[in-house]
């Protein structure tokens, strides 16, 4: 590689002081009220009402300017390809949810419709989501089990499920518990709470989607092996259930399993064989399709279910469901269900969102996302739909097969409806095996995701720890109070990061303006008497006392014991000034009475201190304080605090790099005073430092006074206080720079 061509610069300026800095640069004071800001933004202007329009609803203002020419084609082939995936993944999801398979159906055709008209996002494909699914069947067989709905059957005469009205109340939850996600994510976006995804991190987001695709798979088992188990919910639940499955292996339905691993087998063969010819085939095999469309083949004609006891899908209505109304009843069981599925949908949608913003350079609304997908979900709750969000894989399908605008999802959506009334019947005889196998295939990539361990563990342990927390979490408390319980894990580590930043003392690279840390570099030269520390960590409550203990413990000074020393030193200088106010009263008496006032003169002899404090000790301290974005009162006192004590033992105490935001929070904290002002404050390090050296030449030579008529010479003892062997009668006097 080529050598960098290195240019040299050169600035000659005074010394600039926070106080300097405002005058030069005419630091402006006025700042916009709370009620300017509110007028401000309730104003109503032509522009701001049709760009408010135009932003509240997208597709007024890209669909007028959609290219036929360049988009149609593309849009077409991927609308149909989405839509073929829509058919298995809706109606497998469905099994997920809880619900009759049909309901995935309308799920992959409402809220993608109302997702064309308000999204940002022109490539990710919005319906069915494995993650949300399982979630929402949390919720719908914890309000509505199995045992609430058993009957007696004469027949057998045992007790049986009444299938027909469990499943109309767990429609009922699961579109309640959608259309309280769909209104908190409206909510959200309403008060531009966009931003609530940051707190959702990407080893986060993938330890939680790992462990959340962990329930997914055991919650399919009863259908891959054909058995009953009982539904647990609450924390461990999760390990209950496979040791329930474990229970009843003995019982299992030998068709359903073989029907299972072919289906299985096949899916995966066919996957295989797609990679293999990507770039051969202008569109990808419906792999799904044909896997149902065969599977229910081969159940019609040899009538699986009534010869070996396969269960399948049973009855799909054909056409729509009117719009009902959720029941609000359900509302306060549901509340915090609803809140979770509406951050985790939030965060799937927009991180795939913003990458595919960025590939093809494209802005995406992360407010906007939440008022789309709140919509969708709202929307969709009044019409029987469960909770969507966007498909990793229906969303590469989308982009590879050549979509370029939501259109491809409104195509999609077409093709579901024209499924939905008139060939969904068609689907009655499918095996809930075959859908089962379906999801564990199409959860392969969520299995990838271990791989991020080892990736993780190179490249940074913190990140690594919250994945792994993350996906225990999520498999003990599962999917809604685990991610809770993961967010606020991961907060912990931010807030114990800023309790254990790295601190350092700062040393000069050499004829530079530039300063580093002594530890880091071998050819760097320390200050000569001015202490230069740095924390990489901002100051606030939960750190400050680390910060003054790491300061003493780097720069070699325990301030605690030389103000002790110091204290104990001036009470006995104050001891020796009584002392010796009482003799000169007696000496006054005995020049009153006409004793010779020279020889009193004669018994006091002056003792010249050293001009040098002790060399061990730094003449000047300087905190850099550019890592640190804010201050609270806590690190406000703090730093008065350090200024104060050092200030005492003669060493100053001056701030750098201070941000504008940090020196408003030392103003408003009171750190200012008559002595202390801005002039304590510099934009550099370096300013701080030709400061502290120009400062030395105004130092003042320090006078002790003894009426001994001995003279002695006071010595330090490396504390910073001063120790000599004297009578009771020396007056000792301390330095003040």
């Amino acid at each position: 590689m080529a050598e960098r061509r290195r240019m040299g610069y050169s600035v000659h300026r005074e010394i600039l002081d926070e106080e300097a800095v405002d005058e030069l640069a005419k630091k402006s004071d006025s700042k916009p009220s709370l009620s300017e800001k509110i007028k401000k933004s309730m104003r109503c202007s032509g522009p701001r009402l049709k760009s408010c329009l135009l932003g509240s609803v997208p597709v007024v203002s890209w669909l007028p300017r959609y290219s036929i020419r360049e988009n149609a084609l593309g849009d077409l082939v991927s609308g149909i390809s989405v839509g073929i995936m829509h058919l298995p993944q809706g109606m497998a999801y469905a099994l997920l949810a809880s619900v009759p398979a049909v309901f995935g159906l309308y799920s992959s055709f409402y809220p993608v419709l109302i997702y064309f008209i308000f999204g940002t996002s022109k490539h990710i494909s919005i319906g069915t989501f494995a993650v949300l699914s399982v979630m929402i069947g949390g919720v719908t067989e914890r309000l509505a089990p199995d045992s609430d709905f058993m009957t007696w059957d004469n027949v057998t005469n045992a007790s049986v499920v009444d299938i027909i009205p469990r499943d109309a109340e767990r429609v009922r939850v699961a579109a309640a518990v959608t259309f309280l996600a769909g209104l908190f994510q409206i909510l959200l976006g309403l008060v531009q709470f966009g931003f609530v995804v940051t707190y959702l991190s990407e080893p986060l987001v993938r330890g939680y989607t790992t462990g959340a695709a962990i329930h997914v798979i055991v919650s399919q088992l009863k259908y891959t092996f054909g058995i009953s188990p009982v539904r647990y919910s609450g924390p461990l639940s999760l390990i209950y259930t496979v040791l329930e499955i474990c229970y009843l292996l003995p019982k299992t339905n030998i068709g359903t399993l073989v029907v299972s691993i072919v289906a299985i087998i096949g899916l995966i063969l066919v996957k295989e064989l797609n990679s293999y010819l990507s770039k051969k085939l202008p569109v990808p095999i419906p792999v799904e399709l044909l896997g149902i469309v065969i599977a229910t083949l081969i159940s019609w004609q040899v009538n699986l279910a009534g010869r070996y006891g396969v269960d399948v899908v049973g009855l799909i209505p054909s056409g729509l469901q009117p719009p009902v109304l959720p029941a609000a009843s359900l509302f306060s069981q549901v509340i915090g269900d609803a809140f979770a599925i509406a951050v985790v949908g939030y965060g799937i949608a927009i991180s795939l969102g913003r990458i595919f913003g960025l590939k093809y350079g494209y802005k995406v609304d992360s407010n906007q996302e939440l008022i789309a997908l709140g919509l969708s979900n709202s929307v969709g709750g009044i019409f029987q739909c469960f909770a969507t969000s966007c498909s990793m894989s229906r969303t590469m399908v989308q982009e590879s097969t050549g979509g370029k605008t939501q259109v491809a999802g409104a195509l999609s959506a077409i093709v579901i409806l024209f499924i939905t009334l008139w060939i969904g019947t068609l689907f009655e005889d499918l095996p809930k095996s075959v859908l089962a196998a379906i999801i564990f295939v199409n959860l392969h990539g969520m299995m990838k995701q271990f791989m991020d361990i080892p990736v993780l563990w190179r490249s940074n342990r913190i990140d690594m720890v919250i994945w792994v927390v993350t996906f225990i979490l999520t498999l003990l408390l599962n999917p809604d109070l685990g991610l809770a319980a993961a967010i606020g894990f991961s907060m912990l580590t931010v807030i114990f990061r800023t309790q254990l930043p790295k601190y350092s003392i700062l040393g000069q690279v050499p004829d530079t303006d530039i300063y580093r840390p002594l530890e880091d570099y071998e050819q760097l030269k320390q200050v000569p008497g001015i202490l230069i520390f740095r924390s990489s960590a901002t100051l606030y409550f939960a750190n400050a006392e680390m910060y003054q203990e790491a300061l003493g413990e780097k720069s070699g000074i325990d301030i605690t014991k030389l103000l002790s020393a110091k204290k104990k030193l001036e009470a006995k200088r104050k001891r020796h000034e009584k002392k010796n106010a009482k003799e000169a009263a007696k000496r006054n008496a005995v020049d009153v009475q006409g004793g010779p006032e020279q020889e009193a003169q004669k018994e006091i002899a002056i003792i010249e201190m050293d001009a040098e404090p002790d060399p061990s000790l730094p003449r000047a301290i300087i905190l850099d304080l550019s890592p640190v974005n804010f201050l609270d009162t806590v690190g406000v006192k703090t730093l008065r605090s350090i200024q104060r004590d050092y200030g005492e033992m003669c060493i100053e105490v001056v701030l750098a790099g201070c941000l504008t935001g940090v020196v408003d929070n030392l103003q408003a904290g009171g750190f200012f005073s008559e002595k202390v002002t801005k002039s304590c404050l510099f934009s550099t390090v370096h300013d701080a430092v030709l400061h502290c050296q120009s400062a030395r030449t105004h130092s003042q030579e320090k006078v002790m006074y003894c009426d001994h008529s001995d003279t002695f010479v006071s010595r330090e003892n490396g504390d910073g206080g001063y120790y000599e062997e004297v009578p009771d009668t020396c007056l000792y006097e301390e330095c003040i720079l």
